[in-house]
């Protein structure tokens, strides 16, 4: 391996899947090896952007193919289990899309599956794209030096227009598809996992999942965080994701900002903002964080080394604080999360 790219396979060749498999063709110790989809067309359709790329319709194909280096899993999420367990098992590095799993007891039993892999150097990731966000790492810089003192609260927004938010609804909880984002941030700033959970949903449509979720965190008696996810925003709200995170500490605060991606476009059908950050489109590659998280993840598997930035432990307790969230949000009362050691 070490004269030779890296060779991945994308399990999912979604909407999602796609956008992978193009920041992977832009990374230049990345070989794109192949495609995976069940849906037959949908996998012809994405498969012919990429010139050479195998396509499978059965991950076990792709598990069974000793070329086959890293198994990018970008599935619907309640898929992640079963495929990772089973490339874990099989001897493959894995890049697994957040959340980690559909629970956390799916959770515990991934966390020991990517133990014993990484004992025979094989790693594994989830894809906690918020950390490789440098307004995100700068935040976390600021807080580490003391700049803001100890943390006391933090209040997240992450809300999408109706469009966008009702093509999930039926996929995903507000709280489990991006709250996770906003959880995970507030535990990687704070270095603790919350004691207490309470949610709250709110249902306005008809799909699977309702519209708003929110989450307070508690952090014993030291701070709290308050989750907010909202995927029912006007139609004409003009950005992409409505999303800010302020905390404040003993000494000052600080704000990220993540509505305003620093271009608009105003044309006949009303004024738009872009990505600029997650994946933009630049000369022609699909490049932003999602670009820096898939070669950061590469370099480890090349070197041999254990991802740090974000660790299996890490995603699993974002699994299990939004698991509480929700069944805080129909009990009404509050909850303990699973804890990991």
């Amino acid at each position: 391996m070490a004269d030779q790219p890296i060779r991945w396979a994308v399990v999912g060749a979604g909407r999602f899947g796609t956008i992978h498999a193009r920041v992977l063709s832009s990374i230049p110790d990345v070989e794109l090896y192949g495609l995976c989809n069940r849906n037959e067309e949908r996998l012809q359709t994405a498969a012919s952007e990429f010139d050479g790329a195998h396509t499978f319709t059965d991950y076990e194909a792709i598990l069974d193919d000793p070329q086959v280096d890293v198994v990018d899993i970008t599935t619907h999420w309640q898929d992640h289990y079963p495929i990772a367990l089973a490339a874990l098992q099989r001897g493959k590095h894995v890049f697994l899309e957040k959340p980690m799993a559909a629970s956390a007891e799916e959770c515990r039993t991934l966390l020991q599956a990517a133990e014993e892999a990484s004992a025979n150097s094989k790693q594994c990731m989830v894809g906690h794209i918020c950390r490789f966000d440098p307004r995100v790492t700068l935040a976390r810089e600021a807080i580490d030096e003391g700049r803001i003192g100890r943390i006391v609260s933090m209040h997240a927004k992450r809300n999408l227009p109706k469009a966008p938010g009702s093509l999930r609804l039926d996929k995903v909880s507000p709280l489990m598809g991006d709250g996770i984002h906003d959880t995970d941030l507030m535990m990687w700033f704070t270095g603790q996992t919350p004691s207490r959970v309470y949610g709250r949903n709110v249902r306005v449509d008809e799909f699977r999942y309702p519209d708003v979720g929110w989450a307070m965190l508690e952090f014993g008696e030291e701070a709290i965080g308050v989750v907010e996810t909202n995927w029912r925003l006007p139609e004409n709200t003009p950005t992409v994701i409505d999303a800010k995170l302020e905390v404040v500490g003993t000494e000052g605060m600080l704000t990220i900002d993540c509505s305003n991606p620093g271009l608009s476009v105003l044309d006949g059908s009303g004024l738009k903002m872009q990505d600029t950050v997650y994946w933009p489109m630049q000369h022609g590659q699909q490049i932003g964080a999602l670009q820096h998280e898939l070669a950061y993840f590469n370099r480890c598997v090349r070197e041999g080394r254990t991802p740090e930035v974000v660790t299996p432990i890490e995603a699993a307790r974002a699994v299990a604080v939004m698991e509480a969230a929700e069944r805080s949000a129909v009990s009404g009362l509050s909850e303990v999360p699973a804890l990991f050691a």
